[in-house]
């Protein structure tokens, strides 16, 4: 039962995958306003009604990676030691999942330009990291020396993170990439947590 359990699962993800494969690859080839749900779900070889058990619409599969993303840095936080300081495990945290070269993968950059240039999709990638912050207010929160133990303020440093990790990688963007993109992380995660040490 439990090997059909986890094999029905990892067909599952197969699928999401697929799609977000899909979605990612004709946004590109197409652009956005081309993109249709349809396309996606034939270039995955599902049906339109097998998309719309996985994902809302072209953009929830287009930024499912981004969703991914936030959802492993999560873990990554929760693996820090309980030793370590809030803004600490935050920012070791995204160290530890951050491509630490000059050049990351054209692809993953072309991705990132193409959200930027966007709204639509900006709005919901910033959605998308908001639906997460609850988690990661509640692991702050865990982590908070008694006497500086604040919903506020486990909220406001979980907004500020992850509105840190977007500047960080438009900045680099705007750089042109010439700078590795874990340096401009530490600039701006060391500015953003000033307030938080």
């Amino acid at each position: 039962m439990d090997t059909a359990l986890g094999l029905r699962e990892r067909k599952k993800a197969a699928t999401r995958q697929a799609l977000h494969e899909a979605a990612v690859r004709l946004a590109m080839e197409l652009g956005l306003d081309r993109l249709t749900v349809e396309a996606i779900a034939d270039a995955a070889t599902v049906s339109r009604r097998t998309f719309s058990n996985y994902f809302t619409s072209k953009e929830e599969a287009l930024l499912y990676g981004d969703r991914s993303r936030v959802e492993e840095l999560l873990g990554r936080v929760r693996a820090r030691p309980r030793s370590e300081r809030p803004w600490a495990a935050l920012t070791a945290a995204a160290h530890d999942g951050s491509p630490d070269q000059l050049a990351p993968d054209p692809e993953w950059v072309a991705r990132a330009r193409f959200i930027r240039s966007h709204d639509v999709l900006l709005a919901q990638q910033v959605a998308t990291f908001a639906s997460l912050e609850r988690e990661l207010v509640a692991e702050l929160l865990s982590r908070m020396p008694e006497a500086q133990r604040s919903p506020t303020r486990a909220r406001l440093m979980a907004a500020c993170y992850l509105a840190s990790l977007r500047v960080a990688v438009q900045e680099w963007l705007d750089r042109s990439a010439a700078t590795p993109l874990a340096t401009v992380l530490d600039e701006v995660l060391a500015e953003a947590g000033a307030g938080f040490a």
